[in-house]
């Protein structure tokens, strides 16, 4: 079988593309890879509480310990970041974490980190990738070693949080781990400091008590449920292995991404006053260009993907890194989405506020930042020739969006070096069209932003028009 790795790693199928012996094929590559570029390599791997994720994290380890390559295995579940975070705090070469994500329960998957506590980069990934089925696999237990990594990311979230702050504003924080790998760690983190929180589905489940492990608003519904018949300030949601964050309003309200974003954004510039630039995907809100750029403080729009939002953090000094699917990254931190730290972000941001509900937060926040008109849709196209879309769309001249003039269009380059994404931006703040076609999906996904719901819903029937003509 032929393993290809996506944008973040590689998933795939439980037993029909991932198992025990792709998983030693991926291994030995990656032992290959880090034997050609470091003397003496050093590597940490964790796992997810999915099907299987244990027994291929042990075969992972086993492969690269065979390989001579010093190997810390974590000796628990974990969430991604904290996986991702022990290799840079260890000043080790690389990282493994065994996890699917998001995705549904029946899929596992590879994410590669490296020694900066992120993702791979496309040009490393794709090394990997080409020394596949190169080698013999060879398999030692001798060079692992079992770690608690769990103890270093803690002391750091000692050291970025004002627990105090929070534990005086008497909130009560309601959590959704959506068994997934976040466990109930956010709780006993606010517990340990006399903070009250309480998490539902908290012990990690292989099939995620049967949703999927995405803390977007249609998955939310015990949360929406138990918020509404109790007293929090409240909610937060993290994913399959906790490297994203959702949340809603102490109401049941979902608070959309973008929203979060907005606030999150004027938390860390205002009141955290954490220094560096602003870094985000094309498809986040352009408020944030509006509301926070200065001399001082740039604002970078990236290709979709929190790869890219990595090469920029790993680049420049950036105080956050955003994109719409709800991860976030801080430059004090890792250039990597942590859905934990992210979470205890939110709540010191409420508890910064003076309020106690952050619905009342919210309603301050709309009224002095202005509401965000933004949707998205996922339009699929089965017809040939979907990869030369975008490519033959860019060289039309598109001058006028309903109305609006376009006044300058970017282009996104895949992997292959082929545009994938076509973001036109028109006259006046805030008002976009974005288009993205999937490599691997028959899918076309649409964004738009705008200043009201109805130029939103006239730009996104412009662009799939578009795009089926």
């Amino acid at each position: 079988m032929k393993i290809i790795f996506g944008t973040d790693g590689w998933r795939g199928l439980l037993g029909k593309e991932i198992n025990e012996e792709t998983v030693a094929l991926a291994a030995q590559a990656f032992a290959d890879y880090n034997l050609q570029k470091f003397s003496q390599p050093s590597i940490a791997v964790g796992f997810d509480g999915r099907c299987s994720s244990e027994k291929f994290a042990k075969i992972f380890a086993e492969t690269l310990s065979g390989n001579n390559i010093e190997v810390f295995l974590s000796d628990r579940i974990i969430p991604t970041p904290v996986l991702s975070f022990f290799v840079k705090h260890n000043k080790l070469n690389s990282g493994v974490m065994i996890t699917a994500s998001h995705n549904p329960s029946e899929y596992n998957g590879v994410k590669f980190k490296a020694d900066y506590g992120g993702p791979f980069l496309t040009e490393e990934t794709l090394k990997v990738e080409q020394l596949i089925s190169k080698s013999a696999i060879r398999k030692k237990n001798d060079k692992i070693e079992k770690t608690n990594f769990l103890l270093a990311y803690t002391e750091l979230v000692e050291k970025l949080i004002d627990f105090d702050l929070i534990r005086r504003s008497r909130l009560n924080i309601l959590i959704d781990s959506m068994g997934g790998a976040g466990s109930d760690y956010l709780e006993r983190i606010l517990l340990a400091h006399g903070i009250p929180a309480k998490t539902i589905f908290s012990p990690p489940d292989e099939n995620f008590y049967g949703r999927l492990a995405e803390p977007i608003e249609k998955n939310l519904s015990p949360l929406k449920k138990e918020l509404q018949e109790n007293d929090y300030s409240l909610g937060l949601a993290t994913d399959g292995d906790a490297d994203r964050c959702g949340v809603m309003l102490n109401t049941g309200e979902w608070l959309s991404v973008q929203e979060t974003i907005l606030l999150l954004t004027d938390f860390i510039v205002n009141t955290k006053k954490l220094k560096g630039h602003i870094v985000k995907t094309a498809s986040v809100t352009d408020k944030l260009k509006a509301q926070f750029e200065t001399k001082q403080r740039k604002i970078f729009d990236v290709q979709v993907g929190f790869k890219y939002i990595t090469e920029v953090m790993i680049n420049k000094k950036i105080a956050f890194g955003c994109e719409e699917s709800g991860g976030f990254g801080y430059g004090i931190h890792i250039p990597e989405r942590d859905g934990i730290l992210s979470s205890l972000f939110i709540i010191e941001m409420l508890a910064h506020s003076g309020f106690n509900k952050l619905s009342d937060y919210v309603n301050l926040k709309r009224n002095e930042l202005g509401n965000i008109y933004y949707d998205r849709i996922d339009l699929k196209y089965e017809k040939p020739g979907r990869n030369e879309l975008l490519p033959n769309l860019y060289k039309k001249y598109i001058d006028d969006i309903k109305g609006f003039r376009v006044i300058h269009v970017k282009a996104f380059y895949s992997s292959r070096n082929i545009i994938n994404g076509l973001k036109f931006f028109m006259e006046g703040n805030n008002r976009w069209l974005l288009m993205r076609s999937s490599e691997t999906e028959p899918i076309v996904r649409i964004y738009a932003e705008g200043q009201s719901e109805e130029e939103v819903k006239q730009f996104l029937d412009f662009g799939k028009n578009t795009l089926n003509k």
